[in-house]
């Protein structure tokens, strides 16, 4: 068991589960969950994430495919006093909130470029391994992701330059969604912040 903070709040991080980082602090640097709005997160990992969208006042669903994550997750959000305030779910992607709409929805996707015969398929190695491309993953999350959101509903997610941030961009713009863009340089990569609504018509 590991314990980090994120603005002195403690999180404790179970073994086999992804302990937060760059691309998880960034998210949560920028989150805007507001209070009343439903908000989704994919991948909770240690609940941070939903954690912070709930104090904000959201009421959230944090699914994982790891089921030692979700107990991770609930455990903090107990810590924090917002267990009442989080659904936790397993399953992949949206199959856990199918027919489902939210007006937040927040990925940590996994992006890192792995063969298939070099990928470990254990717990842990799920939050980051995305296939030759690193896209397995992001790309069925924009294909589907305009059925999920309300009407004003808008999508906040990392990309990392490593799996062709363009083409996300790129398909965001197809599925008529306005993207704003945040990046922080790292020294192998580049981490990309996307933000992206349905443009109105």
């Amino acid at each position: 068991m590991v314990v980090m903070y994120y603005k002195e709040k403690a999180f404790k991080v179970a073994e086999n589960v992804y302990e937060p980082a760059e691309d998880t602090f960034l998210l949560a640097d920028n989150l805007g969950a507001r209070k009343g709005e439903r908000v989704l997160e994919f991948g909770t990992g240690c609940g941070l994430l939903a954690i912070l969208a709930a104090r904000a006042g959201a009421q959230v669903v944090a699914t994982d495919i790891n089921p030692a994550a979700l107990e991770c997750a609930r455990a903090n959000a107990v810590t924090h006093g917002v267990a009442d305030n989080i659904d936790f779910r397993l399953g992949d992607l949206f199959e856990p909130v199918a027919g489902e709409r939210f007006d937040l929805v927040i990925f940590n996707p996994p992006y890192l470029p792995v063969e298939p015969d070099e990928a470990l398929n254990g717990p842990l190695d799920r939050a980051w391994e995305a296939g030759p491309d690193g896209r397995v993953i992001i790309d069925r999350f924009l294909r589907e992701l305009p059925n999920y959101l309300t009407p004003n509903g808008r999508a906040l997610f990392v990309q990392s330059s490593l799996a062709n941030i363009s083409k996300t961009i790129q398909m965001l713009k197809t599925n008529g969604f306005h993207v704003n863009t945040l990046r922080k340089k790292l020294s192998f990569e580049e981490l990309c912040l996307l933000r992206c609504f349905i443009a109105s018509k």
